[in-house]
């Protein structure tokens, strides 16, 4: 199953907000978005996720539901994305559909074995800097921590990176070996940014193939 390279990981003041976020990012041509809701109660997650179901089924685009397998399993959803405290994947497994695909969050070499072990379908690896959308903020990685960590992970699944990435900041992070990015605050603040985000992100793949294909 192959994993777009771009991810949307929705934003708003309000539930509305994200609705309104998500039918932008899925108008300028995301691929992936992810439904992040906090502090809400599951009904009201539902909801808002049924109505985001409704706009991403629309463009074509995958749905990820943040935290909430069962709904993301209600709701038929291309899957779930489960932060560290959240449910066990191989719990979240048993109860999805066999085509519904599992993210997980990491931050260290050990934490990334743990889920490949798991049977993760990608993994989302940061923070790469500082950032505000997150409450709890794990040690910020860097282009270093990339590095090492990548250096030493022998692995087929692809690894996300996320945490306060800018346009600027793709060229240096996919060299490290990382195969996509997650993006919340600057496409928010301009959703033209995504079609960017993709040229860059796939320019890398053009190189990788052209790449490949001149060493055999």
């Amino acid at each position: 199953m192959i994993i777009p390279k771009l991810h949307y990981i929705s934003q708003g003041d309000s539930p509305k907000e994200h609705i309104a976020n998500i039918q932008k990012a899925c108008t300028s041509g995301a691929e992936l978005v992810q439904l992040r809701l906090k502090n809400i109660s599951e009904k009201k997650i539902l909801k808002q996720a049924e109505e985001a179901r409704e706009i991403t089924s629309h463009f074509q685009t995958r749905l990820i539901i943040n935290d909430h397998y069962k709904i993301a399993k209600a709701i038929k959803a291309g899957g779930v994305h489960l932060g560290k405290t959240d449910t066990c994947p191989t719990i979240a497994r048993k109860h999805l559909y066999t085509w519904q695909i599992i993210g997980g969050t990491a931050n260290t070499l050990e934490e990334c074995e743990t889920l490949i072990n798991k049977n993760v379908d990608y993994i989302g690896l940061g923070p790469f800097r500082f950032t505000i959308t997150k409450d709890n903020l794990s040690p910020v990685l860097g282009l270093d921590g990339y590095k090492v960590i990548l250096d030493k992970l022998e692995t087929k699944t692809p690894i996300i990176g996320i945490g306060g990435i800018t346009l600027e900041d793709v060229p240096a992070i996919l060299e490290t070996g990382i195969s996509g990015i997650a993006v919340s605050g600057e496409i928010t603040k301009d959703f033209n940014k995504i079609r960017t985000f993709n040229q860059l992100l796939n320019a890398s793949s053009t190189l990788e193939q052209r790449h490949t294909f001149n060493k055999k």
